[in-house]
């Protein structure tokens, strides 16, 4: 039971409140209740924030699975395939010019998240103040105008996938028809291009933006439109992991690839850095040290670990010495791991002198420790410490703003692992593949068929969840000539796995979004 949760949880990738009960059972495929049928909707509010007067459309949009146009029997379509409404909020700027204002499509992941998150933390007009580092207190929480929002640079869409949010799914077969990677990407790529339609903006520039599990989502996603001659202008990853054999959460359950231990060694690193673990002088300067114990993991580490079993005392115990200097974990405990700690076993060894659990998605939270005698972290003090501020201003905001979903539930998490399919048709390939899920072959086509496309990486050094240099690993493989390789940046800051939760971290991630939407947007200033 504890190893399946901590397996789902794993696979969570959205900024989502660490759950422990079963997946709730899943509603009869048969006929969809009466408050799911669907039909397109938009409601129209308006706003001002920083001199910007803006439109606000909260409202649904209807796609159908892949399989929708070759249904046989046209008459009876609506019995015959599933179907989504999916819920979003636009943010347009009054007076400007469809051909010169970017379009920016927002969305977390999970699988099985809402796009709250990014919505009431990042870029929209408003965001939800909480603490830095601790549990935020309980309502009422503050909402305000958001310095940081991106509306200077872009308008913003943000999009809650199918089933979760405001978002529904029903009809026949709906769960195996919008839960899995290949059939996730395709709702997302019907829902932008009704979106370009219903506004006007098919010539408009445009960039996606994803977060966590909204990262694969973006990379398969990109592929698929410009396939359909839908080019856009930038990708903006955001706590990335495209490639699931990099995964650190229960890399014990894949012996044999020792990749994830190595490149979750950096964020081990600046975590205990950040609670003052290391032995020794802390240093001064975070990224430089950070950037010699990249160097120990891609050297040094990684010949260890290659040599596995035939590794010499010696040689094991110097390496455990030097991965007691860089994470503040005993040697014994080091040696009696192999040589080998997973995210889950960091975040519970930490800080265990005190009986406090390290956060998961960031690693500047702690908690107290449910199971003091448990191997790994039984939950993430970061969900816990913030999910609620997020939720109900979300609820609150949507209602009385937004003027949306006075008589609906909004679903911030929905349990989809039970349903969701990993197997994903790689480009090129002649079938879906039954391994682990790697998307570096979607972005490294986008990128090839279109050579002006330019990638962002974004990223905080306190993310045990998508460690950060797992990104830059990925981006160093991606199969694509040298040269294309100029078309990808990388920012990264003193935050966690949601960068904005951090303010200091969101003024600048504002700063360099602004700035690669702007160098890419292709649209002449004078």
């Amino acid at each position: 039971m504890k190893r399946a949760f901590l397996l789902a949880s794993a696979l969570a990738l959205a900024c989502s409140l660490a759950r422990a009960d079963e997946p709730a059972k899943p509603n009869d495929d048969k006929t969809p209740p009466p408050e799911e049928v669907f039909k397109p909707e938009d409601v129209v509010t308006q706003g001002a924030i920083a001199g910007i007067n803006y439109e606000a459309h909260a409202g649904t949009l209807v796609v159908h699975p892949g399989n929708w146009d070759d249904v046989k029997d046209k008459e009876n379509k609506d019995n015959a395939t599933a179907v989504a409404s999916m819920f979003y909020v636009a943010y347009f700027k009054k007076g400007a010019a469809a051909t010169e204002r970017p379009v920016t499509f927002f969305y977390n992941g999970g699988p099985g998240s809402s796009t709250v998150w990014l919505h009431m933390g990042s870029f929209g007009p408003k965001r939800v103040i909480t603490a830095d580092d601790t549990h935020t207190p309980a309502a009422p929480y503050q909402v305000i105008d958001n310095d940081s929002t991106l509306l200077d640079a872009s308008d913003l869409v943000f999009i809650d996938a199918p089933g979760t949010g405001f978002s529904r799914i029903a009809g026949k077969d709906k769960f195996k028809a919008f839960y899995g990677v290949d059939q996730d990407a395709y709702a997302f790529s019907q829902f932008i291009q009704q979106f370009l339609t219903k506004y006007g903006r098919w010539n408009s520039p445009k960039f996606l933006f994803g977060e966590s599990y909204g990262t694969p989502r973006s990379a398969v996603l990109v592929n698929l439109l410009q396939s359909a001659s839908v080019d856009f202008n930038g990708v903006i990853l955001l706590s990335q992991i495209l490639n699931f054999d990099l995964f650190d959460d229960i890399p014990d359950f894949n012996p044999g690839v020792d990749l994830p231990y190595q490149v979750s060694l950096p964020t081990y690193a600046a975590t205990a850095w950040y609670h003052h673990k290391l032995p020794g002088q802390r240093p001064a300067d975070l990224p430089k040290f950070l950037q010699e114990v990249e160097h120990f993991a891609m050297n040094d580490y990684a010949l260890a670990l290659l040599a596995g079993a035939s590794l010499p005392d010696d040689q094991r115990h110097a390496i455990a010495e030097k991965l007691h200097a860089y994470t503040g974990l005993s040697v014994a405990y080091i040696l009696k791991a192999n040589l080998r700690v997973g995210g889950g076993e960091f975040e519970k060894n930490l800080q265990d002198d005190a009986n406090l659990t390290t956060g998961r998605l960031d690693s500047r939270f702690s908690g107290p420790t449910l199971d003091p005698l448990s191997k790994s972290a039984d939950y993430d003090p970061q969900s816990a410490a913030i999910s609620s501020a997020y939720v109900s201003a979300f609820n609150d905001y949507v209602r009385r703003t937004l003027n949306y979903g006075h008589d609906r539930q909004f679903k911030p998490m929905i349990p989809v692992f039970s349903h969701w399919e990993f197997k994903h048709h790689q480009p090129g390939a002649d079938f879906a593949s039954l391994g682990i899920t790697n998307v570096l072959p979607d972005l490294a086509t986008a990128m090839k068929t279109n050579t002006n496309l330019k990638i962002l990486l974004l990223g905080g050094y306190f993310d045990v969840a998508t460690p950060y240099f797992q990104g830059v690993y990925e981006m160093r493989h991606l199969p694509i000539p040298q040269n294309l390789q100029a078309n990808i940046s990388y920012h990264y800051y003193q935050s966690g796995h949601m960068v904005y939760a951090n303010a200091d971290a969101l003024k600048q991630m504002h700063r360099d979004v602004a700035a690669f939407i702007h160098s890419t947007d292709n649209v002449s200033r004078k």
